[in-house]
């Protein structure tokens, strides 16, 4: 009896040292590793999990997390600072429909063989302006039960004589891009909605997609409030450049459709947008 008198009384509500330590929360966590890899330019799975209590799997996660956002890039046993993405190239003038055209027609094509796949299925399409939506309208003559509304009188006239059903704006024509902008239009098409729409870009970063002229850029966003669907093409010619617009962010668009897997920080971006990005397969002998 006395020596259970003498006994130390035990704590049961004491937590442990390392359930209270695994109670760190991810913001935390995530700004220690960030600190971490600020002052050495790197961290170590190991040696982050052991000094917040946590264990390896959960700062493995962190780090996919933070690499998505990119913030680092993961490496064998821990991460390491990204290198400093290169400066966007601003794209002053537009070049000519033609020219534009001519300039990665390969690449266009095979990106508009895939889109014209993926809309072939819906009722209602809306297609934007530009050279690759141009090419994927040549596919959908023979789409059944299709109807095609467009700004594009090139795309009107791609699909004249065609089994589909074509709606265009009415409104003022910009002459070089055959493209038909201003109040008109866009009350117009404001009242409609579409099952997808397939949009064009003269440029993409990792904070969005731009064009080069106002009046087309705005008859873009209809397309994008409008539509069920948003699908994006861009070339990877265009990836990490910019123009005068600014269209919109990454996170306005469903699926990418290009021609190879973008440069890591757009890549992580279009990843932390959760973007279905598609990329078409090259042309036989190209």
């Amino acid at each position: 009896m006395a020596d259970e008198l003498s006994l130390e009384p035990s704590a049961p509500n004491e937590p442990r040292g390392g359930e209270e330590r695994a109670r760190v929360l991810s913001p935390v966590r995530h700004a220690r590793i960030l600190d971490q890899l600020g002052a050495t330019g790197a961290v170590s799975v190991a040696t982050i999990a052991a000094e917040l209590g946590v264990s390896d799997m959960t700062i493995r996660r962190d780090l996919l997390e933070l690499e998505r956002e990119g913030r680092l890039v993961r490496v064998h046993g821990g991460a390491v600072a990204p290198e400093a993405p290169p400066a966007a190239i601003m794209d002053a003038d537009e070049p000519s429909f033609d020219a534009r055209l001519r300039r990665g027609l390969d690449a266009k094509g095979a990106i508009a063989a895939l889109a014209a796949s993926l809309v072939a299925g819906h009722r209602t399409v809306a297609v934007d302006v530009g050279t690759t939506t141009y090419l994927m309208a040549k596919h959908l003559r023979e789409v059944p039960h299709i109807k095609v509304f467009t700004n594009s009188l090139r795309v009107s006239a791609a699909l004249d004589g065609a089994s589909a059903e074509v709606y265009v704006a009415g409104g003022r024509v910009r002459t070089d891009e055959m493209s038909v902008w201003g109040p008109t239009a866009i009350a117009q098409f404001e009242k409609l909605w579409f099952d997808v729409a397939v949009i064009g870009a003269s440029g993409v970063t990792a904070d969005g997609f731009f064009d080069y002229s106002f009046e087309d850029a705005d008859m873009k966003r209809v397309y994008l409030r409008r539509a069920g669907v948003r699908i994006l093409l861009c070339d990877a010619a265009k990836f990490q450049r910019m123009s005068l617009v600014q269209v919109g962010a990454l996170t306005d668009i469903n699926i990418l459709v290009t021609d190879a897997e973008p440069p890591p920080r757009i890549a992580a971006a279009l990843a932390a947008a959760r973007i279905d990005v598609r990329i078409a397969p090259a042309a036989a002998g190209a």
